[in-house]
């Protein structure tokens, strides 16, 4: 994939890794756009590393293709009122590529501070090199109960309902994203 990290607003291009790991590019730009999104600063431009029908799977969603998992990544900044990430490793750079993550969130409106630790597992088309499926396991997990599945299906249905995402990529600057 030709385009730098730079050219797509990745904040995040100190991309720590575990001794012994080492990252290409591409996948340095596919972290830093994640560490990005996870930080609630998503854009248009970072979601187009992402291939149309990629999946985005965490405890309490699964949001498959395009119009399921971008709303995902903007409803951050509508949920939260604070996103720090605490800590960040890539722990494998082969494919998928792997990463611990630490980060603390506070919920706007009731101040409710919550920390969570993921393993980051993501899944990328070589030849294209965008994003094919991310898994975020919180303690290392995803749920795998068929209620608990039944919920995350019907969150990655009503989300893209109650969260915009631009259109352009004006729309998307106006929102303070890119």
């Amino acid at each position: 994939m030709s385009t730098g990290s730079g050219d797509l607003g990745i904040e995040n291009t100190n991309i720590k890794t575990a001794s012994g790991v080492s990252l290409d590019d591409n996948q340095k730009t596919l972290v830093g756009s994640i560490l990005d999104l996870f930080a609630g600063r998503p854009s248009l431009k970072k979601l187009s590393l992402w291939a149309d029908d990629a999946t985005f799977e965490d405890p309490i969603t699964v949001a498959q293709g395009r119009k399921q998992y971008e709303p995902q990544w903007y409803g951050l900044q509508s949920a939260f009122s604070e996103i720090e990430r605490l800590h960040h490793e890539v722990t494998d750079g082969g494919n998928p590529i792997a990463m611990d993550l630490k980060t603390r969130y506070v919920v706007k409106g009731i101040g409710k501070e919550q920390t969570i630790n993921s393993k980051i597992v993501i899944f990328y088309d070589k030849a294209t090199g965008k994003i094919t499926k991310l898994e975020d396991k919180w303690d290392g997990q995803l749920p795998d109960s068929t209620f608990k599945n039944a919920f995350r299906k019907l969150n990655s249905v009503t989300v893209p309902k109650m969260v915009g995402v631009p259109k352009t990529d004006e729309e998307d600057a106006q929102k303070g994203n890119q």
